[in-house]
């Protein structure tokens, strides 16, 4: 651990930046993340960054060891590629594989799959998240794009921004809804007492709440035996469109109506109604410009062979039913 003797000229100096100066290898923010993590002290005490330190005060500073994280590989996991040009990719994304690279998953990702297709990929928009423009949650199948060069992947970021880009999802809903179409404006931000979990606030005047916006209507109403009661419940497929992107927005938007996403046991029931292993939440639809020619585009994604055999064992009832 070196120590350090503040000088007569430097006394004053917020200790962050006295110190940046004597690492100069080292940025300041990474040295105030010494001093919160108390890896540094004065005067064998803990200061915060703000401090101002005295002249002939001892500073002793002991940096944490640095974890290198291992580096990208590129793995050949098959892809369902609906489209490709020289500046991007359309993929029809699997549930259950996670997009990028993340605590708990360093690999195995829509990424590892993506620098094994394109090698030439690697560090665009990001060294953990090349190509990727927008995500879907592990367990939404669909539509996702990936961007192959910084150009391409910034005109998709800013038509992404820019709320130009139409989305629509297949959901299935626990019940019968009882407004069949209609927008649902409720800013989302992280669970207050909740890591995992995204919830509605009443505004966005609270750190960290943004506003979600997302219009819905129904496409079919189906009833069902549950298996664990002797009763017959309903459920409501949804064709949602989400004009904005926050985390688990739709998931979010439909538990807040008290209809949430079958096979969500996270926002849903602990306990599901129907056999489903994940929420059936698809990313069906997918429309924009490619970056190039400016030319707009649609593209498709069939319902997943598990969502679709679910919905064959439910019965379709009539309108008004």
């Amino acid at each position: 651990m070196p120590d350090f003797i503040v000088s007569s000229e430097t006394a004053g100096e917020r200790l962050d930046l006295w110190l940046a100066r004597q690492f100069p290898n080292h940025s300041r923010t990474e040295v105030q993340r010494w001093i919160k993590a108390a890896a540094v002290l004065v005067d064998g005490t803990p200061a915060k960054p703000s401090h101002r330190v005295e002249a002939a005060q001892c500073v002793s500073v002991s940096p944490p060891e640095v974890v290198l994280e291992p580096s990208l590989q590129a793995e050949a996991i098959p892809l369902d590629v609906l489209y490709e040009n020289a500046d991007l990719l359309v993929i029809n994304k699997p549930a259950g594989l996670v997009v990028h690279p993340a605590p708990g998953h360093p690999g195995g990702t829509l990424v590892n799959a993506v620098m094994h297709r394109c090698p030439d990929i690697e560090g665009v928009g990001g060294e953990k998240r090349p190509g990727i423009v927008h995500r879907l949650d592990k367990d939404t199948s669909g539509i996702i794009i990936v961007a192959k060069h910084d150009r391409a992947l910034r005109d998709l970021q800013r038509q992404f921004k820019n709320r130009t880009v139409q989305k629509e999802y297949l959901a299935l809903l626990e019940g019968r809804l009882d407004q069949p179409h209609g927008r649902i404006t409720a800013p989302i931000g992280r669970h207050p007492t909740a890591r995992k979990r995204q919830a509605v606030y009443p505004n966005t005047e609270t750190a960290g709440v943004r506003e979600a916006v997302t219009d819905y209507r129904s496409e079919a109403v189906y009833s069902a035996s549950i298996s664990h009661t002797n009763a017959a419940g309903h459920f409501t497929l949804v064709r949602a469109m989400p004009h904005t992107g926050r985390t688990h927005q739709l998931r979010v938007h439909f538990a807040w109506l008290k209809h949430p996403i079958v096979g969500d046991s996270l926002y849903g029931y602990k306990k599901q109604r129907l056999n489903l292993s994940r929420p059936f939440l698809h990313a069906e639809r997918l429309r924009f410009m490619l970056p190039s020619s400016g030319e707009s585009v649609e593209f498709h994604a069939p319902l997943p062979p598990e969502l679709a055999a679910l919905l064959a064992t439910l019965e379709d009832l009539p309108p008004g039913m």
